[in-house]
């Protein structure tokens, strides 16, 4: 009997049936996720998406309050036992990104697609909660389980994502000690899971530049301001921001992504409208980056004459790992996973507004490995041509539970 309880108390937590259950669940994943692949919707117009949420957490037979942030959805798995609050998150809205690639699941929204894998965290989180719930008895604590809208960031003029849904004070009645999530990444092999301690994912900035100048005859352009040419020296100037007023091991990136101007080939236009991101790694240099773009688009329109007006919306903080919950994280899930399978790598210039919830609550997300090379499976994100490998779900519901159980367990 001794050397029996020995054997057991040397067995990882709930030995390896976490790993059959969640290999069990890996056929409903699937069809969730395509159905969701096949159905996807924009931020903040995840209506279709909510609704199917809410019939599968009803089928599962755990409690949930809706409407929140629009769309949002809050499962709570109560334990029976004591213990701390633990969150995971999961992001439900698509991209606006027309479907190239040939299956049974091909998006039926013309010009929307789930092109950065959104249908599959929300399966693997409800393949978690259906996990969990039947594990209830046991449970040392809660689990809320966030489905997040808006993630890609909500519409012109709209309020959404992570912030929209701590104003509305999801945590308010019951305060996570912990919280994790995940985000699908192609450029990992399924199986596997990578991560970056510190700082993960850039925080981004979204900026907008009017050049005002004077319309005049494009044959006459010295009665005039054109605010073409000044918005085109802004464009040049704003990269001396990188190489001159920051520090040179600090990344940033200034992006413009948009440069709109006139309407008829021989007319100099009133105004240029410019778009773009700021990306930095660090708290510092991001309100340095805007407080040089908004000194240069000033100085150089009104060296030709012209204004510029900069506004800043819809800015993301840094996402970072917490030191300790991070490298307690990594140890779990090499224990679970394997070392090998459990990947450190370097911080990746996207962004993610679950920052607004690692700012307040001590948190581990990393990337769940869904690429397969020998499939062809190998597409970036935000991109036509993405897919996943479906069986990466079996890996997520794996890590993510995983994650859970021995944090209560430890508590």
């Amino acid at each position: 009997m001794k050397l029996v309880l020995m054997l057991v108390m040397s067995l990882p937590l709930f030995g390896q049936s976490l790993v059959q259950e969640a290999e069990a669940l890996l056929p409903k994943m699937i069809e969730i996720r395509r159905d969701l692949h096949k159905n996807p919707e924009l931020s903040n117009r995840e209506v279709r998406t909510g609704k199917r949420i809410a019939e599968e957490l009803t089928r599962i037979g755990v409690p949930f309050r809706s409407g929140i942030a629009s769309n949002g959805l809050v499962a709570t798995i109560e334990g029976k036992l004591k213990g701390p609050v633990v969150a995971i998150r999961a992001d439900t809205d698509a991209l606006p990104i027309k479907e190239t690639i040939d299956v049974s699941y091909r998006s039926i929204n013309e010009g929307v697609k789930h092109a950065c894998g959104h249908d599959s965290h929300v399966s693997v989180a409800l393949g978690v909660t259906e996990l969990l719930w039947k594990r209830r008895n046991s449970l040392k604590g809660t689990v809320l389980v966030v489905f997040q809208p808006a993630e890609e960031g909500p519409p012109v003029g709209e309020k959404g994502g992570a912030p929209l849904m701590l104003e509305e004070g999801i945590f308010t009645k019951l305060e996570p000690e912990v919280m994790f999530a995940l985000h699908a990444m192609p450029s990992v092999e399924f199986g596997s899971i990578s991560w970056t301690p510190g700082s993960q994912m850039a925080s981004s900035d979204r900026f907008k530049i009017t050049v005002r100048g004077r319309g005049t005859h494009g044959a006459t352009p010295h009665m005039g301001v054109d605010p073409i040419v000044a918005g085109a020296q802004i464009v040049s100037a704003m990269q001396t921001i990188a190489s001159r007023n920051i520090d040179p091991l600090e990344p940033v990136v200034v992006t413009i992504g948009s440069f709109h101007a006139g309407t008829r080939f021989n007319i100099v236009p009133d105004e240029a409208e410019l778009i773009g991101t700021i990306r930095t790694l660090n708290a510092e240099v991001r309100e340095t980056t805007k407080r040089r773009l908004k000194e240069i688009a000033e100085r150089v329109a009104a060296s030709s004459g012209a204004t510029a007006v900069v506004e800043f919306d819809l800015g993301i903080p840094v996402l970072r790992n917490d030191e300790k919950v991070g490298a307690w994280g990594e140890a779990v899930l090499q224990k679970e996973l394997g070392t090998a399978k459990v990947i450190r790598q370097p911080a990746r210039m996207i962004a993610e507004d679950f920052a607004f919830f690692a700012d307040l609550i001590p948190s581990f997300y990393f990337f769940l490995g869904v690429g397969n090379k020998e499939k062809g499976i190998t597409a970036a994100l935000h991109t036509a041509e993405f897919d996943i490998e479906e069986r990466a779900m079996v890996t997520g519901v794996q890590a993510i539970s995983r994650l859970v159980l021995d944090y209560m367990a430890k508590r």
